[in-house]
């Protein structure tokens, strides 16, 4: 039996006897919100190490804007109040930070940015619940009457279609090999999509049986009114804990063989020693380690971890670890100028990689290839980037997975394609099952 340890006016905290069964009850409790956000690190050591599972539903208020100003609306947001807030971070910002445009065509329809300030916030651990509201001891009885989400997901048709065929894919992966061969560029990110229309699915079914085969330390299930993100990412953007700010970007990934531990570490070691994917990381490592020169104090920038190999439910791949210390006084939304969107989404030059990014891929990005997390009441925050995901229109039906590689001029047109599926399957799958 749960019991409550302590109490403040507005915050309670509960023992847990069930992580897991606490969790999935929080989870079904969530579908009465038209909007809320869930992340979820499923107990992945991971360091710096975040809370282990925060919910925020419902809204006290919101910003929702698009890429002009957003920026400095969220900035003026912020400053009204000393609170929690949770939201997101489109790709299309980039069109603010850098004055670029977007014209392509976009089925889920994410605003570019948005955020609200929580109704409730619940955090949860191994062994506590700690629920902060107007009426947490209501919230908590309520929470102990609701049924958990089931694990089983079930059956149903959803037909994902490849927006690019496998030879038009590879005839773009060679013509940007050409702008990198004549100078434009050093490394680009191209991401496909894969999609369906006028679907119907339950998303909090669909994020549980994505939980059970691919467990990632910075999962998310995320609602605005009809648009969801279901989301499965290892990777993390940007944490600031105090002064301290720290990114993690992912570059290089090598296929999981899970009933073959042999071919499984032989996998992991060739990932190890690739120079084509320790090349696209150290690429990588050096635009984050300039974004941050920007707002940090001279000399504090600094690599903690060059080429970690880190193993997930369904691959292995290569992260690195930068950090500095934040000049006093940087806001918000000066460290999101200076860093986003983040440089293993995009590739380098930043700028001029932006822009052929749109020349070529078929669909907007929009939340893909953005962030989502939380800012805390302390002013530290935690932001994902958002990729293996689903996004979800439940309006008008429209699905879409999207899935890219880094792409440098000795990348195999094939073995990029293979990537993206790699990436993509596991999602796919999910859906169809």
């Amino acid at each position: 039996m749960n019991t409550l340890i302590k109490k403040t006016s507005t915050n309670c905290t509960f023992t847990i006897r069930d992580f897991e069964q606490m969790k999935k009850k929080v989870l079904s409790w969530t579908k009465q919100f038209n909007t809320f956000c869930f992340l979820d690190n499923h107990q992945y050591p991971l360091e710096p190490h975040s809370m282990e599972c925060l919910l925020a539903a419902g809204e006290k208020r919101r910003l929702s804007a698009s890429a002009g100003n957003s920026l400095d609306q969220l900035q003026k947001f912020i400053q009204e109040k000393r609170c929690w807030l949770f939201g997101h971070l489109g790709y299309d910002l980039k069109n603010e930070i850098e004055e670029l445009s977007s014209s392509n065509a976009d089925g889920i329809q994410f605003p570019d940015l948005f955020f609200f300030e929580p109704e409730v916030v619940i955090r949860l651990t191994e062994k506590e619940m700690v629920i902060e509201a107007d009426d947490p001891g209501a919230i908590f009885e309520a929470l102990s009457n609701t049924t958990a989400i089931a694990n089983s997901l079930p059956a149903g048709m959803v037909h994902i279609r490849n927006r690019l065929s496998k030879p038009e894919y590879i005839s773009i992966i060679n013509e940007l090999k050409r702008h990198i061969l004549r100078g434009d560029c050093y490394e680009i990110n191209f991401c496909q999509e894969f999609f369906a229309e006028k679907t119907e699915i339950d998303p909090l079914f669909v994020y549980q049986q994505l939980s059970v085969v691919s467990p990632n330390p910075f999962s998310a299930l995320y609602r605005v009114n009809d648009h969801w993100l279901i989301c499965a990412s290892p990777e993390r953007y940007l944490i600031k804990q105090g002064n301290r700010i720290l990114s993690q970007p992912i570059k290089g990934t090598s296929r999981r063989v899970l009933n073959d531990s042999v071919q499984d570490n032989t996998n992991k070691l060739a990932l190890t020693h690739s120079a084509k994917d320790r090349s696209e990381n150290v690429m990588v490592v050096d635009l984050v380690r300039n974004d941050l020169a920007k707002i940090c104090e001279e000399g504090t920038v600094k690599v903690d971890e060059l080429f970690g190999i880190y193993s997930f439910p369904q691959v292995h791949q290569m992260i690195s670890t930068i950090s500095g210390e934040l000049k006093k006084d940087s806001s918000f939304t000066d460290i999101i100028k200076a860093t986003f969107p983040m440089g293993s989404m995009t590739g380098a030059p930043k700028k001029r990689v932006m822009a052929l990014i749109e020349e070529y891929e078929q669909t907007k990005r929009g939340i893909f290839s953005g962030a989502v997390g939380y800012i805390s009441p302390q002013g530290d925050f935690d932001f994902n980037v958002v990729i293996r995901s689903i996004m979800y229109n439940a309006f008008s039906g429209y699905i879409s997975i999207q899935a890219g590689s880094a792409i440098t001029f000795h990348s195999d047109a094939e073995k990029e394609w293979d990537e993206c599926l790699l990436k993509a399957t596991v999602l796919i799958n999910v859906l169809q099952r």
